[in-house]
């Protein structure tokens, strides 16, 4: 069985992961026959946002602690992750993952990735390993890589960010996933589209569908 890391950051779609995506990534890898381990980042996410009224809450959370939420505790941080133990790496998305894994949100095209994100990014396109990024986690590649290929739905200002910084965007609609064939990367627009959740579902599954059948 093909087994995929899953990084994660945090719980909840304003200032974390988003869970439908991370959930759904879950079940896509166990359906079409891998097995999955969820990794994050052992750090402060930027900030706590109230998910009913949208406002910033006066507390802090730690991402890795978060993230065991949607894992059901069964998750490690990614100092841990070693590329020789995986086949295949995969982000879902959520604005943490431009706050927690990068700092995209505020930088956009001037960004940095965390260090260790940015590690387990290299090492495994080091080993020709497949990577996929879904919603807005592909600005993590897009940061990584520069002149990749790649989907991020249909916002203007996120599109132009990713275009400074040396990427090719290419205009998808729900479900479909670019594969960039020089640096074996996949990445789906879910969220960032203005999606329901059986459209995310079609995301999900068609990008492991796509990162197993590049692993055959």
């Amino acid at each position: 069985m093909k087994n995929f890391a899953v990084v994660l950051a945090g719980c909840g779609v304003f200032d974390g992961a988003e869970i439908h995506e991370a959930s759904l990534t879950l079940l896509s890898i166990m359906q079409h026959g891998g097995v999955y381990k969820v990794f994050a980042p052992d750090t402060y996410q930027y900030h706590v946002i109230n998910h009913i009224t949208g406002s910033e809450m006066p507390e802090k959370r730690n991402v890795l602690v978060e993230s065991a939420r949607i894992a059901r505790g069964k998750i490690s941080p990614l100092t841990d992750f070693n590329a020789n133990d995986f086949d295949a790496l995969i982000f879902p998305g959520g604005f943490g993952v431009a706050k927690n894994l990068c700092n995209f949100a505020f930088k956009g095209a001037d960004c940095s990735v965390n260090e260790d994100v940015a590690k387990a990014i290299k090492s495994m396109h080091a080993s020709r390993k497949p990577i996929g990024a879904l919603c807005i986690s592909p600005v993590l590649l897009s940061r990584v890589f520069g002149k990749v290929e790649l989907t991020i739905g249909d916002d203007r200002n996120t599109i132009t960010s990713v275009e400074k910084m040396g990427s090719k965007h290419i205009k998808t609609t729900h479900g479909e996933v670019i594969h960039d064939h020089d640096h074996h990367i996949f990445t789906t627009p879910c969220y960032m589209l203005d999606a329901n959740i059986l459209q995310i579902y079609e995301g999900t599954t068609n990008i492991v569908k796509a990162m197993m059948e590049s692993m055959e």
